[in-house]
């Protein structure tokens, strides 16, 4: 782990030719034994075009079909179309409204949306079948986008499942609304390839064309992507569905990839690039499949610090979790605690985190007298000291926590005796204030005889022992048996002196 250090694993990073609507960014991300499909269909009903029928359609459907050992684990909708937006439809006769938006301008006169809603429950909930989507109402088709071949509407359905029988996988689920044509150049950085097996890329785009191919071309580390005979080399953007075979999707693609042979285990980057000549094409989600093996490790501090009046040492109480996780976490795996940029502790993880499971630990950390009485400690785990980790891991930007400290002197007892008895016995022999001495470090003792003159001044470090060492003879000197007059300051704010009446006997 690099402290202060904000990465997102697998991120994307977008240069392109053209003004975009949105740019695509990571939205989830699952690791596990996981891996998704999709369905959807297109409410164009002929492609789009100044010589065919613009009119579109409100609503269609199409089915899911999932084996009994694939348990969903999240749903995504997605819908598309010319015009400003419709951001209310319905799904198997359910009210489905937007969670976000986005949206893309291609000149004053034509403007195009997107939508994404969240539907997890409700796939659950109903399963395989038939799904419908309907009221998809406000689709531009007017001459503006009809005369250019630009009016379509669409939707999609991502499913991410849990089979067991499946490798230790990541699935990360980018979305915006990017643009093509000319080109998008998409870097994965952070990448952490174990094994290629089953490594693929997907695409959710709307309003490709399957009659325009100019130059249009997918490809990944400079390789040549396609899919035959669904999707060729030489027009990515077809109409098409790769999960289901359907070709004949008007002005709408769901497709993937195999990219096990454009990878090599042991890659940390990856390029892709799209490009097309004629054909506008708006890529609304890209989804990355891949081995990853790793580990996610996180800290949480589970109580308030505990502390002993004004003691220096505190104890933290914490857990260490490795939830989001393809691999155990390392036992030993560093742990270091900050003040600020300060280092003021380290420790290690005791055990093996397996996934998805935690441990609980503590540690005591002496603070030094130049702190505040008030600061706040921060935990990260996988730091040797100095912000480097030593553990490869999911995430890198989730690894630290904080709590707020405060040495306070609130309820600290203070037990003052009655009587001294230095005779050498080992019993009494000092003015023993218990609760006083290394506790309130600051404090100032002053012993008055019974006609009010100052004969003893003591603070942390010089006890009263019977002797004097003020007066009109400064020198040590053994003083009477007698009662004898004290006045303690603490010198710590809430507290008042104390005073009373101490009894010197041998």
């Amino acid at each position: 782990m690099k402290l202060y250090r904000n990465l997102c694993f697998y991120c994307f990073v977008f240069v392109a030719t053209k003004n975009f609507g949105q740019s695509i960014t990571l939205h989830e991300q699952f690791n596990g034994r996981f891996d998704y499909t999709a369905i959807g269909n297109t409410l164009n009903i002929n492609e789009n075009g100044a010589f065919f029928n613009c009119d579109i359609l409100t609503g269609s459907a199409a089915e899911l079909s999932m084996s009994t050992n694939q348990n969903i684990i999240a749903a995504y909708l997605y819908w598309a179309g010319s015009g400003t937006g419709d951001f209310e439809v319905t799904l198997n006769n359910i009210s489905i409204t937007s969670d976000r938006t986005f949206g893309y301008s291609l000149d004053s006169d034509r403007q195009f949306f997107a939508a994404f809603s969240d539907i997890t429950a409700l796939v659950q909930n109903q399963g395989n079948g038939l799904y419908l989507l309907d009221n998809l109402e406000q689709i531009d088709t007017s001459q503006n986008y009809c005369s250019t071949g630009t009016n379509f509407a669409g939707w999609a359905l991502v499913v991410i499942y849990e089979d067991l029988s499946l490798p230790l996988n990541q699935i990360n689920i980018y979305d915006g609304l990017e643009t093509v044509p000319d080109a998008i150049t998409i870097n994965l950085d952070n990448l952490n390839v174990l094994d290629v097996e089953g490594a693929k890329i997907g695409f959710i785009a709307w309003e490709g064309d399957v009659s325009l191919s100019v130059n249009e071309s997918l490809r990944m580390n400079g390789y040549l992507l396609s899919n035959p005979p669904l999707n060729p080399s030489t027009n990515a953007f077809n109409g098409t569905n790769s999960f289901t075979g359907v070709s004949g999707m008007h002005n709408m693609d769901i497709d993937v990839y195999d990219i096990h042979n454009t990878i090599s285990i042991g890659d940390t980057t990856a390029t892709i690039e799209l490009t097309s000549g004629q054909d506008l094409v708006m890529v609304n989600s890209i989804i990355t499949v891949l081995n990853s093996q790793l580990p996610d490790a996180t800290i949480e501090f589970t109580s308030e610090a505990e502390t002993n009046c004004f003691s220096r040492t505190i104890a933290l109480e914490y857990t260490i979790s490795n939830f989001n996780a393809t691999d155990q976490l390392p036992a030993e795996t560093p742990i270091a605690f900050y003040i600020e940029d300060l280092l003021i502790a380290q420790s290690v993880v005791g055990q093996i985190v397996p996934i998805g499971e935690y441990i609980t630990s503590s540690i005591e950390i002496e603070i030094d007298q130049n702190i505040n009485e008030l600061f706040e400690i921060t935990a990260v785990v996988d730091d040797i000291g100095n912000g480097s980790g030593i553990v490869s891991e999911i995430s890198e930007s989730n690894n630290t926590n904080e709590i707020t400290v405060e040495l306070s002197n609130d309820g600290c007892p203070i037990f003052i005796p009655q009587g001294l008895s230095p005779n050498g016995d080992g019993l009494n022999d000092i003015f023993d204030i218990q609760g006083v001495y290394d506790v309130f470090i600051n404090h100032k003792l002053l012993i008055y005889n019974r006609y009010g003159s100052l004969i003893f001044e003591g603070d942390n470090n010089i006890k009263w022992d019977g002797n004097s060492n003020r007066g009109t003879n400064s020198s040590p000197r053994k003083l009477p048996v007698g009662t004898y007059f004290y006045v303690l300051f603490l010198n710590e704010t809430d507290y008042k002196p104390k005073t009373g009446w101490v009894y010197l006997n041998y």
